[in-house]
């Protein structure tokens, strides 16, 4: 092995004494150095091997599901580009740009300032015709090529919230998905006028209402709010709803307090309460890893403001500047 090195070490040490002096190479510009580095390169014996660091790739592409096919097309061909969908959208936005402008000499969100302070009751949420659920998105592992449904619709009377499916923890066969299973019903993210962000303001309130009536699954109630930080987009606060079962409605009070902090499903340490004043969605998730139909029924969504209920947060909190 010495034997070995002190040859490679005599070898580039003629070579360089023969062809070029280190001085002259360092006084060169950097493309002649450049160049003639590498027909040095290429006259080197072939003992010799010269430490290459690995590339890394020029461009990265965008993120792809396990089992999902490459979509080879440019990013504008999905875009529709009709004129009547363009008119309709001009239409849209300057009516919430009027509303906007009412809203502002009458108070927020259309209601007198004293009601609004005095507003004890919210109801967010109800599901009175085929246009509410247009407020709503439902997805599931199918979408990763699992064997998961879930459907939305409305009740028989037209009056709740019908959401069904098959679920199947059966993984997909892409040999990258590990676990599957499961099915979800979440809100869309409320907007201004001309695509601005818009939030749900419930710091006036310290409670989540709900009217269900479900098969006695246990299910899990999403709340996403606004971050401060783009890393922190996946972070979403969690409780849980169990569902008795049966034929009869079931009113469920969760305080806001109780909700925990959770990123990708997992429960994190540092824990802070929900930032009630910037809440973008809501919704609901089945995993419970028991495969078979599932059924939720949903009468209404709201907020109210509990005031026997005096609890701040309901877990620890690291202290941030401890005293010394």
């Amino acid at each position: 092995m010495i034997g070995e090195i002190s040859i490679r070490h005599l070898l580039m040490h003629e070579y360089i004494g023969t062809e070029m002096s280190l001085p002259k190479m360092t006084r060169l510009p950097s493309v002649r150095l450049l160049s003639s580095i590498h027909q040095h390169h290429q006259m080197l014996p072939p003992s010799v091997t010269l430490l290459t660091a690995p590339r890394r790739a020029v461009s990265q592409g965008e993120y792809r599901r396990p089992g999902k096919p490459k979509e080879d097309r440019f990013p504008w061909q999905p875009i529709n580009f009709s004129f009547s969908k363009g008119v309709q959208g001009i239409k849209k936005h300057f009516t919430l740009l009027k509303k906007e402008f009412s809203e502002r000499w009458v108070g927020p969100e259309g209601k007198p300032v004293l009601e609004h302070m005095l507003e004890q009751n919210r109801v967010m949420w109800e599901f009175r015709g085929p246009e509410s659920l247009d407020q709503w998105t439902v997805s599931s592992d199918h979408e990763i090529g699992g064997q998961s449904e879930a459907y939305l619709k409305l009740g028989k009377n037209n009056n709740t919230c019908f959401l069904y499916g098959t679920l199947s923890s059966t993984p997909p066969k892409d040999g990258e998905t590990r676990y599957s299973g499961y099915c979800t019903m979440r809100s869309k993210r409320p907007q201004a006028s001309f695509d601005r962000k818009k939030h749900y303001d419930w710091s006036s309130f310290n409670t989540l209402h709900l009217r269900v009536r479900g098969d006695g699954r246990p299910w899990m109630i999403n709340i996403g709010a606004e971050t401060y930080f783009s890393h922190q987009k996946d972070d979403i606060y969690n409780y849980f709803l169990y569902t008795r079962g049966g034929p009869y409605w079931q009113d469920v009070q969760i305080p806001f307090s109780k909700f925990f902090l959770t990123n990708r499903g997992r429960v994190q340490d540092d824990q802070h309460p929900l930032w009630l004043d910037k809440v973008n969605s809501i919704g609901f998730t089945l995993g419970d890893k028991a495969d078979g139909p599932f059924q939720l029924e949903i009468d209404f969504i709201a907020v109210s403001k509990d005031y026997a209920h005096t609890e701040e947060f309901a877990y620890e909190l690291y202290k941030k500047n401890p005293d010394v």
